[in-house]
This record gives structure tokens, sequence and C-alpha cells, in this order.
């Protein structure tokens, strides 16, 4: 009973929509910028970028602590703690509140990351940051990212490899009009 538990709470806990709530006690609606989308990179886009590092913050730490108290609750090694990292993603992703229209789910990502093995997400901000200062596109520095860093999870933690693996399909997938934009040349570019 308490694995289920920790799972429901895992995805309530990843579905808070914090870039929405932060922009809105600011009196932006975030669904009007940019892309409309809610995560932090559509924060940057209105200019303040406090309020962009607080979502980021924010949104990490939906990873990081459904991860953390899975930890807490199940035992070392347990399928339910991978499964509960997912869920905070897909909570992000697919908000109950929102209508099941979220974020693309890379900040949470990171934050699942941080709990899990901090080389692994080391790998992931390195490379995001690298592939945003040449090409300027958050949307592509979001692909390498999780993609070096599940390629990395085999080496260095194979059991989070899976887990990773299957974050690393559904951020692809969130990102398909983005690998359309920047396939047709149209993609949005941080300047």
């Amino acid at each position: 009973m308490e694995r289920y538990v920790v799972l429901i709470l895992s995805y309530i806990l990843g579905s808070i929509p914090f870039s929405l709530i932060v922009t809105r006690i600011k009196g932006i609606n975030l669904r009007e910028v940019g892309s409309g989308n809610i995560g932090a990179t559509n924060v940057a886009r209105t200019g303040n970028k406090c309020l962009a590092a607080l979502a980021l913050l924010l949104d990490s730490l939906k990873g990081f602590i459904a991860v953390y108290i899975a930890q807490q609750f199940l035992s070392d090694g347990d399928f339910y703690i991978y499964l509960s990292a997912i869920l905070a993603v897909l909570g992000h992703m697919f908000p109950i509140w929102l209508k099941f229209s979220g974020g693309k789910g890379v900040a949470t990502t990171l934050g699942m990351l941080i709990a899990f093995n901090i080389p692994v997400a080391l790998v992931f901000m390195f490379a995001w940051v690298v592939v945003f200062l040449i090409f300027r596109y958050s949307s592509l520095a979001s692909l390498a990212s999780i993609t070096a860093a599940a390629f990395a999870s085999f080496f260095f933690q194979k059991e989070l490899f899976l887990a990773l693996l299957t974050v690393t399909i559904l951020i692809f997938l969130k990102h398909h009009r983005n690998i359309v934009n920047l396939l047709q040349g149209k993609e949005y570019k941080f300047l």
C-alpha cells in the first residue's frame, strides 16, 4: 500500500505547475507568452531572469523531492523508486489540473537526476550548457542533455538507465514540434 501512496504523491507533486503559478503572481499569463508552454524556458521568454531561475528551481525540486520521498519509504534499488521518478516527470508533462497539457519535463528530470546520481546530473547540465551556448536553441540543448545523461547513466548507474531511457523517449515525444521546427529552421532562438 505504501508504494502506491508514494507513486500517487510523485505524480501529484510533478503536476504542480510552478512556472504557471510564479508568473501568474507577477500578473503574467504564461500561456500567452512565447510557445505557451508552462516550463522554465518559456518563463525566460518573459524577460524576467529571476522568475525563470525560480521556475527552474521549483520544477527541478519536484523531481528531486519525488525521488527523495520514494527513497525514504521504499527499499534501495526498488523498481518503484524509479517509477516514482518517471511519474513525477509525467506529472509535469501531463498535469491533471491543466487538462493534461503541461511542460516538457526537462527541469523535473534534472531534479530526479540530482537525487539519483550527481555525475549523471552533471553530464546533463554540462551538455545542456554547451549545446545552448553553441546553438542558442533551448530545445536542442534539452534533447542533447537528456541523450547524454541516458548514455552516461548506462556507465554510472545501470539501474537508472531504463528509467532514464523511458524519460528520454517521453521528452523527445514532447519535443516533436520543436524537432520539426529545428529541421525546418523555424525554431525559436535565444539571442
